[in-house]
């Protein structure tokens, strides 16, 4: 049940919403092995004037760059299926998204079962309760 907000420095297309929803949640299922059907994904567009590395817009060093978060529940995968998944988003971004920044971040989110759910229900309950 993770939820993914994502920041990409890109103007915004439905193409470009439906390739980058795909990627992550092909990678979501299949190396962290999430349910597709309750895996929610945000996407937010960021002009690349308005992205800073190391002070430098974007828009001047001709890259382009990303940050997505995942929330998942702790102790549900192991640092080998983490290292898989950030290394694989990346490249994937890189597909999508062409020349891509080196400072682009994917953080993944271990988040106690007791304190994370959907649906008024907390993961720690529903692990409890089948």
């Amino acid at each position: 049940m993770p939820i993914i907000q994502i920041k990409v420095s890109a103007t915004k297309s439905p193409e470009l919403t439906q390739k980058i929803s795909n990627l992550v949640l092909d990678l979501t299922t299949r190396i962290l092995k999430k349910k597709r059907e309750v895996t929610a994904i945000t996407i937010d567009y960021i002009d690349h004037d308005c992205w800073i590395i190391g002070g430098t817009p974007l828009s001047e060093l001709k890259r382009s760059s990303f940050y997505f978060d995942i929330k998942i529940t702790d102790e549900t995968n192991t640092k080998d299926e983490k290292a898989s998944y950030i290394k694989e988003a990346f490249s994937g971004f890189e597909n999508i998204l062409g020349d891509l920044h080196e400072k682009s971040y994917i953080y993944v989110q271990d988040v106690r079962a007791a304190s994370y759910g959907y649906g008024g229900v907390t993961q720690e309950y529903r692990y409890h309760h089948g």
